[in-house]
Parts: structure tokens; sequence; C-alpha cells
């Protein structure tokens, strides 16, 4: 089997994320609204979550309403920073799940898992760790995130440095997300977008936030220093073309495969025909 090629050096994605923990409350706005959605997700289930594990919620966990059904919770993070000071704690990367087969009811990933170099793998993993008919919920960035940032950016550089570096981590599709979670695994998979915009008065806005999130670049091929006159010309483009920025919060939603699922019929079962459906119907 060939390895997922390495775009991501964890080690610095856990040292970001440990930086802004201090002052993560301050910067957390879509981290709230993706919870805010989860916790809407699961009031409408019908089902109990006896034990639960929670990554990258850290204190954003109270939010759950007693509506969700959670009992215990298994907060989690790869930086022991952002994890809360009381609770059951556990320090954990996603590509290298601590957790025993078959020991939760519920696992939502709370946009950690866009930085994975394996997503596939580390969301069997997750799967593994759920009982059969276990929930998984996950918030992700994805699709066009920071994609007039990108574009302002790479101009910049373009002209000034006759080639652009790595800047900015790529982006899944909604597609590309909803294959992953049928290839780890998991059965009954949807995926659906939020589409986020945020104006920005500036670049320099921009970039404070993201390095409040912990979500500065941590790319393995990071390339040359971004230089003051090409931020400079990119803040130009960017104010010129589109103050206001896009974040697209994907939304993955799937189930521990177990027997009492509804099953897809096997092909070439059909008794009607759509062809004579689509006539009788004029």
């Amino acid at each position: 089997m060939i390895a997922p090629p390495k775009i991501f050096d964890r080690r610095l994605t856990r040292a970001r994320r440990a930086r802004a923990a201090a002052a993560f409350g301050d910067f957390d706005f879509l981290h709230r609204r993706a919870m805010d959605d989860i916790v809407d997700r699961l009031e409408t289930v019908k089902r109990d979550f006896p034990v639960a594990g929670f990554s990258g919620a850290g204190s954003l966990i109270d939010q759950l309403t007693p509506q969700c059904a959670v009992g215990s919770v298994i907060n989690m993070d790869a930086a022991a920073a952002r994890l809360p000071a009381s609770g059951l704690r556990c320090v954990a990367d996603e590509e290298a799940s601590p957790l025993a087969p078959a020991s939760l009811d519920l696992y939502v990933s709370l946009l950690t898992l866009h930085t994975a170099n394996d997503l596939v793998g580390a969301l069997a993993q997750t799967r593994t760790a759920l009982k059969p008919d276990g929930l998984f919920i996950a918030a992700i960035f994805a699709e066009q995130t920071l994609e007039s940032a990108r574009q302002a950016l790479y101009r910049a550089e373009a002209e000034i440095c006759s080639g652009v570096s790595p800047r900015f981590a790529p982006m899944a599709t909604i597609q590309d997300l909803g294959n992953a979670l049928s290839r780890a695994g998991f059965a009954l998979p949807v995926a659906d977008v939020d589409a986020v915009r945020v104006e920005y008065g500036d670049l320099i806005a921009l970039f404070r936030d993201l390095r409040g999130m912990g979500e500065s670049a941590s790319l393995v091929e990071g390339g040359r220093a971004l230089r003051r006159d090409v931020i400079a010309l990119a803040a130009q483009y960017f104010g010129q073309d589109q103050r206001d920025l896009r974040f697209d919060l994907v939304y993955l939603t799937a189930w521990a495969p177990d027997k009492s699922q509804p099953k897809p019929k096997a092909p070439g079962s059909a008794t009607a025909s759509l062809e004579e459906a689509i006539k009788k119907s004029g």
C-alpha cells in the first residue's frame, strides 16, 4: 500500500494549536458556529449517547444541551493546552487514535481533520472506535475556504517574486470528503456545506484571526519567507477585488456499520421500470 504524502507537519500543527490556546476564546467564532450546528444535529437524533468522544471542542463542550442526550464525554485534542482543566481529557492525534475499538457511542471532530495527512486512515480509526451503529459527526474546513485571500496573495507573489510558494492548505471538495467516509468503512454517509462569509478590512486582520485560531499554515513544504512587499500588494488586491472572505464548513455525518441499518438493494433487483414510470407520469 502506498503511504499518503506528508503535506502537513503534524508537530507544527500541534504547536500552532498550543500557542493559540490561551486567547482562543477571542477567535473561536467559526468553531462556535460549527459547534452550534453540531448541537442542532444531535438534538434531532432520537438516540442516547452514553459515551462520547469530542476532538477539538475544548471548552465549547459546554454548548451541549440535555436534548443532545450525551453522557460521559472524553475531551480530546492534539495539543494539551487546548483541553479544559477538568473532566475526562486525552491528548490524542486523530492519525494515531488511542481509543479502544467499539468504545464510543458518538465521535465528534470539530475543525481538526483538514490537517490530516491520511484522512481516510484517520476516519477508519474513528470508525473502529465506535460501537456498531455509533454516530460520527465532523465539521471540517473545505471547498472554497480562503479562496479570495489565496488568489490575492499568489497574484502578488507571482508579480514580485516571479513564482509562488505554498502558503495555504489544500482544501478537499465535498465529493472528496463524502468518498473518504465510504472508503473508511462508514455506513449511510452524508456531507453538506455551510458557506460562511466574513468581511475583512485587510489581510492583516485575517492573518491575526487565523493565528488566533491556531490555523496558521503548517505545511511540510512551506517555501520561502513571506516578504512584506508581497503582503502589501496582496492586501491591495484583496481590498480591490473582494473583502468578503468565504469559509466553507463541511459537515460529515455517518454511522459505524450495523446489521440493523437499511441496506441498498442489489443492482438489477428493481421490479419496476423507471422509463415506464416516466411515461405514465406524462
